[in-house]
Parts: C-alpha cells; structure tokens; sequence
C-alpha cells in the first residue's frame, strides 16, 4: 500500500494516478497532529490495514497530480542516518566502520516543497540521494536476522548537506539538521509491496541531468545489519526513519533555482526545490569528476568538493 498525506493532511491511499482520501478510517486513532496520526496507524497497522483497504476500494479517487502532497512520515521521534555505507561501485575494498549520525526531524520537507540553504560559510551544498527505512514497531536490541520484521515500509530520502563549515570537531549536527535539509517522499510504501530492499535502482537528477544512479546492491553494511546495531544504541519506534546511506559519486552542488527529482524503483520521484538568497555559485561537477582531476586521490573515497566560485564567502 502507498499512503500519502495530501492538501491539509488528509490521509490517503495512492492507486495508480489517483488518491483516495481514507482519513475517517482513522480518525479514532489518538492524535494531536498528524505525526502522532501516522506514527498511530503504523504502531497498529494489524487494526487498521483492512479498513484502509476497504476504504481505498470503495472510496472515489483524485487525480495525484492536482493535489499538494505532505510528507508522508511527518513526526518521527527520530532520523538515524547511515554514514558512508556504501561500497562506491566496489571502489572500496572494504566497508568504512558501521556509524551513523542525528538528524533533527524538524529539517523535513515533502515533494513539491524548497531546500533553503542558509547564510554560513559552507564550502558546498549537496543533497545526498537514500532509501529510507520507517520503523513499524519498539526496537530494542534485535538481531540482525529479525531486524527486518521491524520494518514497516520505505521511501525516498534526501540528507541535506552543507559541507566544510568548521571547526573541524562540532560538523554533523551544523551540517545535517538544518531547516529543509531532509525532504522525504513523495508517499510511504509498505514493506510488503518491496520484493527486495537490496535490489532498488536509485536516481537522482539535478535540472534534468542524471547525477546519481546506483543500486542499493552496493551497501557495505545491509538494512538488517544497521537496524540491529543502531537498536542496540537506543529504542527505535513506530514512525522512526533509518536513512541509509548514499553513493558519494555522484553528489554535486545545489544551487539557486535547481529542481531535484529523486526516483527509487517502486517508491516514486520525489521533487523539490533549491532557494538560495545569496545566489551563490559551483561548478557543475559530480564528487567523481573532481576526484578524477585531482592530483592525489584515495580509492574508494571521494571526499572531493567543488569550491564556490562565486556570491557571498566565494574565495
């Protein structure tokens, strides 16, 4: 099943081109918004599944594309980020260190809406393209081999980025939870209708072009494997969201005036925006291509940056 919240977050149900609004069948879950609402129905997907699917089958539905779409997991308690777990296309010889990083839930967005980027002296701005894991039920301390009995759907997931602002020791949290770097979307899908999480086409495309286009193949350390370890940090709940991880390749400036489009295969594309007041500008090269023209390169890493070339804190 896809869910979408639409409009005035309404909660629907994606079929084909067209929504069904199935909020009355939810509307005795309790709630102060609707965060609690989705993370209510995921916790008790048992109760509510059928009503959903009885409501969806009988109900009349409206075109997806005359609606303004919500994120679709609005109030998670938290977003887990997976950090450097994939193989780059099998340049690395062998999985960084498993690891991950916080990002505030207050910094997601949905399809349709704008990533700001602020005025901090950031070397660059990138989006990094993910598929997201949204926690079905209380996880605490599971093994790797039940780990994915704890999820409960998926979705596109873009980690905001602006790189390089000092000092050295205080960079994920200034970096990753700024306001709008997380847009999610454009619907949630249950794990049901995904035959295999490792096996999903990932593509980004900035104004169009194709800038990064991989396989969840290549991750280094399995959903499994990050659901259990991160489970045995801290409780992961109803409504949570395991970002997990991205191919570094193909990561390139966003900039003013950019349109982002993200499509994981069965996910949907989700599509934002790029503000940038200060309308500063990069070269329009991929991490890959500034890797190839360095002079020194490390396999399997391409930490690489394009610098500003022009606006505000160009040098």
């Amino acid at each position: 099943m896809k869910l979408v919240y639409f409009d005035d977050f309404k909660l629907g149900v994606l079929k084909g081109d067209a929504v069904i609004d199935v909020s009355a069948a939810v509307k005795d879950i309790p709630h102060s918004g609707p965060g609690d609402l989705m993370n209510g129905l995921i916790e008790h997907w048992g109760t509510y599944r059928a009503r959903l699917e009885t409501a969806a089958a009988s109900g009349a539905g409206v075109p997806v594309s005359g609606l303004r779409l919500r994120p679709p997991v609005p109030g998670p308690r938290t977003i887990d980020c997976m950090a450097v777990n994939y193989m780059e296309d099998g340049t690395r010889s062998a999985p960084a260190p498993i690891n991950a990083f916080h990002k505030s839930p207050g910094a997601i967005i949905g399809h349709g809406d704008t990533m700001v980027l602020p005025d901090v002296p950031a070397t660059c701005f990138e989006g990094e393209a993910e598929v997201a894991v949204v926690i079905g039920k209380k996880c605490t301390n599971v093994s790797e081999a039940e780990a994915m009995d704890y999820v409960f759907g998926y979705m596109n997931f873009i980690d905001g980025s602006a790189r390089g602002l000092g000092p050295p020791s205080n960079v994920f949290f200034q970096m990753k939870s700024r306001d709008t770097f997380a847009p999610i979307g454009p619907w949630l899908v249950t794990a049901d209708e995904i035959k295999d999480p490792l096996k999903l086409q990932i593509r980004l495309w900035n104004n169009g072009v194709l800038m990064q286009d991989f396989n969840t193949d290549d991750m280094g350390h399995r959903i499994g494997k990050c659901i259990a370890w991160l489970s045995s940090i801290h409780t992961l709940l109803p409504g949570d969201i395991v970002a997990t991880g991205t191919n570094h390749r193909g990561l390139n400036p966003f900039m003013d005036g950019d349109t982002i489009e993200l499509e994981t295969e069965g996910l949907g594309r989700l599509k934002f925006g790029i503000k940038d007041d200060l309308k500063r500008g990069w070269a329009r090269k991929t991490r890959l291509q500034m890797h190839e023209e360095a002079k020194e390169k490390t396999p399997g890493l391409y930490p690489d940056l394009t610098p500003q070339l022009s606006g505000k804190y160009a040098k």
